[in-house]
């Protein structure tokens, strides 16, 4: 049966529905960006806020400003922007529910001046963000912003008709401050370290080149909490929604799948008001730091380590990687040595038992978490989630072939073959500049190494590191993935 509110009632009981449909809510968020990871994670915990009847102005208006949101945009409308969140887990914990927190989506390709005056509006007081780890322009080798991208120029140039996000708010929030109209949260849902800081940086040194009495308000008026976000939301596939349609009868165009888990930690900081996000499990706090080091190094630093790996072996799946004991033994490894022993206490978490979920959560074959998806957009994930990690470990000096092993696996994964001679595509924006830096055999580390961007001064100037990963790579070439993970297990 097609998903819509006409059949809503006529759904299979084994999928719960919103019961606030019928009542009068009102848009109090814009999200820009809008993808599945936010709609299994920030749409879910607002969906469960307007289910218990209550902060029904707080819906959710999508936004966005990419061609390739268009199809999110028609399919959701197609279907009065209800879709499935649809839980897997090999357990019996598998929960599916219809979401209606969202309930519009407006292109700026459409209507620009639509989009601004949604932002602009009284009723909008939290602007949220999930623009990739890439979509702040920052450099990651100096911290800076890339002022001189093409897209950051035209709005320079053009300022009452962006295309970027950073060119998109402040124009609504010139409208606001024009107007009298307080401003709203910006609050980013991106999975990168002080999220909510590189918000505020990027967004105030975009205002500083335009407008500086608009980037002095901003500085004392918009909020930017830090958050740290964690749900597996994988790619859904042809195969998901036939399961769904087969398991419970349902239509959906775009359903979400992810796993049973989800977390939310989030700093108390709002300029205009917020959710009660709390009474549905968000854990609010004065500093997120502790939880975000230990999910970025830990959970998104494994799943690197894991997947280049697993790519190269032919693994197309992170369960795969999983039902093989050496990755495993070599995920705990690196986990337990070289990640842990460079974080700080975490209140209310157990880190060993944190490590043994995610051993878990890696391994839930049913929700069947694509190593192409956890591969892609390499170039921005290595400065966030492993370079930390490196320049620790080179700075103690410690044992470095575990962490340079993660290198070496992206350097020849950039080669485009597998060790069963299988070709694929490289999902990165800046897959050509990659793969010309791997492209000559006798230089592929030492150029890889050399990009500041990437890996920064202080891996680029560490000869004992560029020798573990020549080590990685020559290994990997004679032995093969398995072989190098059978020398590192006994290390």
């Amino acid at each position: 049966m097609k998903l819509n509110r006409l059949n809503l009632e006529h759904l299979t009981d084994r999928v719960a529905k919103p019961v606030y449909l019928a009542q009068a809510t009102r848009h109090g968020i814009a999200h820009i960006g809008v993808g599945g990871f936010h709609r299994a994670h920030q749409a879910y915990y607002t969906d469960q806020l307007l289910n218990a009847g209550r902060d029904l102005d707080w819906s959710i208006c999508g936004i966005g400003l990419r061609d390739e949101d268009r199809k999110v945009r028609d399919d959701l409308a197609d279907q009065d922007y209800l879709y499935t969140l649809f839980e897997l887990d090999d357990g019996d914990d598998s929960q599916s529910r219809i979401i209606g927190s969202i309930s519009d989506m407006l292109l700026a390709q459409d209507d620009l001046g639509a989009v601004i005056d949604k932002l602009a509006s009284p009723d909008i007081r939290i602007v949220s963000l999930t623009i990739t780890e890439g979509g702040y322009c920052i450099d990651d080798s100096n911290g800076e912003f890339m002022a001189t991208l093409p897209q950051i120029q035209h709005d320079l140039a053009h300022p009452d008709t962006p295309t970027s996000v950073f060119g998109v708010l402040s124009a609504a929030l010139a409208r606001r401050r024009a107007t009298g109209t307080p401003a709203f949260t910006v609050m980013s849902c991106d999975n990168l370290p002080h999220n909510g800081g590189v918000a505020r940086k990027a967004l105030l040194a975009y205002t500083a080149l335009l407008d500086m009495e608009l980037h002095d308000w901003i500085a004392a008026h918009v909020s930017f909490p830090n958050a740290m976000v964690d749900r597996i939301t994988p790619m859904t596939s042809d195969a998901h929604r036939q399961q769904l349609h087969d398991q419970l009868g349902i239509d959906d165009a775009w359903p979400v799948v992810c796993e049973p888990f989800i977390q939310w930690v989030l700093e108390d900081d709002f300029c205009n008001g917020r959710p009660a996000w709390e009474t549905v499990g968000v854990q609010f706090t004065h500093d997120v730091t502790p939880y975000e080091a230990m999910k970025i190094k830990l959970l998104n630093g494994s799943h690197l380590a894991l997947t280049y790996l697993g790519f190269l072996k032919g693994y197309r799946f992170v369960h795969e990687t999983m039902n093989d004991p050496l990755f495993v033994a070599y995920m705990r490894g690196y986990m337990d040595e070289d990640v842990t022993p460079q974080l700080a206490a975490v209140p209310g978490i157990d880190l060993a038992l944190y490590k043994d979920t995610l051993v878990e959560r890696f391994s839930n074959q049913a929700i069947a978490d694509q190593l192409e998806r956890v591969c892609s957009d390499g170039s921005s994930k290595f400065p966030k989630f492993t370079v930390p990690t490196i320049e620790q470990l080179i700075t103690q000096g410690a044992e470095l072939k575990r962490a340079a092993l993660v290198v070496a696996a992206w350097a020849l994964y950039l080669k485009g073959v597998d060790e069963l001679g299988q070709t694929y595509a490289i999902p990165d924006p800046r897959a050509a500049f990659c793969q010309a830096l791997v492209a000559d055999e006798a230089l592929m580390v030492p150029r890889l190494l050399g990009v500041e961007e990437i890996f920064g001064s202080v891996i680029g100037q560490s000869t004992a590191f560029a020798a573990a990963v020549e080590w990685g790579v020559k290994s990997l070439r004679d032995v093969g993935v398995s072989g190098t993970l059978e020398r590192l297990v006994r290390l």
